[in-house]
């Protein structure tokens, strides 16, 4: 007489195996539709113009060289504060907001990092950017 645990094992497998056949089965099926392939095609295409069209937004050469420049002038101007040269890195950092365009938002963040004192000297020189920005 057989066990009730190797009845139930064996009625597990093969609901296991009827389940995966059915799977198998009707996905063969579906991806056979040429309805199916058409919609699958143009969602791929949708999907890829849409991609492009947010990489032509992200990707434009003249932004990536001034956020490269900008980012160098940040770099620059915390090495020399690093150093202890305040004057050198507050210019440097003057050179990133005026790269940048609008300084109030880099300005925001400079507020939070940079000690007081530095960001008093750097708000000094706000009027130079605004006036050789003009």
């Amino acid at each position: 007489m057989p066990c009730i645990c190797t009845v139930l094992g064996l009625l597990a497998a093969r609901g296991t195996i009827a389940f995966l056949g059915y799977r198998v089965y009707f996905d063969r099926k579906r991806h056979g539709n040429p309805a199916f392939k058409l919609r699958l095609r143009e969602k791929r295409r949708a999907q890829q113009q849409k991609a492009e069209g947010r990489g032509i937004q992200l990707w434009d050469p003249a932004k990536n060289e001034k956020l490269q420049l900008f980012l160098q002038e940040v770099r620059m101007g915390e090495l020399w504060l690093s150093r202890g040269e305040h004057r050198m890195g507050v210019k440097h950092l003057r050179n990133a907001l005026l790269v940048y365009g609008k300084p109030q938002e880099p300005l925001k963040v400079f507020k939070h990092t940079l000690p007081p004192k530095v960001f008093e000297m750097l708000l000094l020189k706000i009027p130079l950017i605004c006036q050789t920005h003009s």
